[in-house]
């Protein structure tokens, strides 16, 4: 008996032995960060094609930066035709589409792209940090992409390319900003840090409702920051004024003041006038072809463009 159970014992470890080191390659797999840096990640924008050239006139005087040749290509798994560019600036990258035939489904609804060092283990990491895959891995012209959701339903693309882009870093990073429900906030904040590695940098149980265009109320706001960029998370109950819930992307400038009336100047609509809370101004702006962004600026800085005019 004592023999067998000697013999059991060495068996068992001799089989962690050889199972180890696969064990701990796979962990460390886990734990590479695939992100690469926040210039390399674009606000996702579909527009009518006859609006297009409109679009990229207002957002680029309202910014700065440039535009991407533009290009007709194939970039769903499915048929499907658009125009393509990148319209880069120096507080966020917009990756700008004109379809020329229906958008195949799930397209259209990826608020962001986000750029990995390596698409396949990207997946699955997604996947282990409890998002789902909606779309599965496919070509484009210039590499793979897929896109996942995470819970609550936020849905994102990912992006590998085959040769590696050299982008110049923002002047201000822009803010992901994401509306989930209090049934899914929690899940999808814990998916959502494991992914990215990232961290909290607040969470605020009763932000200001004026941030939600709602002033008698408030709401959770969860800051997230990680190699990926900001976040905002922004737990509410549904009951969002129009255009709250429309915007994915917050763009921090100098200037607020000055950076609207450009906006105007040049054909976009101011929806909501500035206002200030939790050291910030902002307001939200339509442009030609009814892309919704928030723009804000520190409160402080706000305040001293404005002194000294």
């Amino acid at each position: 008996m004592k023999l067998t159970r000697s013999i059991l014992l060495w068996g068992a470890v001799v089989a962690v032995a050889a199972v180890g080191p696969s064990v701990a390659k796979e962990s460390v797999k886990k734990d590479t960060l695939v992100a690469v840096a926040p210039q390399y990640d674009t606000t996702h924008v579909y527009v009518a094609p006859e609006d297009i050239d409109k679009f990229v006139s207002s957002f680029l005087a309202t910014f700065g930066g440039k535009s991407t040749k533009q290009v007709v290509a194939t970039v769903t798994p499915t048929p499907s035709s658009t125009t393509s560019q990148l319209l880069q600036t120096p507080v966020g990258t917009v990756s700008l589409f004109g379809f020329k035939t229906p958008i195949p489904y799930p397209f259209g609804a990826e608020r962001n792209g986000y750029l990995v060092t390596d698409i396949d283990l990207a997946v699955r990491q997604a996947r282990a940090a409890g998002a789902d895959v909606i779309v599965s891995t496919f070509p484009d012209p210039i590499g793979r992409d897929a896109v996942i959701q995470w819970p609550g339903g936020v849905n994102l693309q990912i992006y590998w390319h085959t040769t590696k882009p050299n982008y110049a870093a923002f002047e201000h990073i822009p803010e992901n900003r994401v509306y989930v429900s209090a049934d899914r906030a929690a899940a999808f904040t814990r998916s959502f840090l494991t992914f990215s590695r990232g961290k909290v940098v607040s969470d605020e149980a009763k932000a200001p409702g004026i941030e939600i265009g709602r002033p008698d109320a408030t709401f959770r706001r969860i800051r997230i920051e990680s190699a990926f960029g900001k976040m905002a998370v922004l737990v509410t109950d549904g009951h969002l004024p129009y255009p709250y819930g429309r915007e994915t992307t917050g763009y921090e400038v100098a200037d607020l003041n000055a950076t609207l009336a450009k906006a105007r100047d040049s054909g976009a609509t101011v929806l909501v006038e500035p206002y200030t809370s939790n050291g910030r101004s902002a307001a939200f702006v339509t442009f030609p072809g009814g892309y919704v962004a928030e723009i804000h600026s520190s409160a402080e800085e706000s305040a001293a463009q404005a002194g000294g005019k």
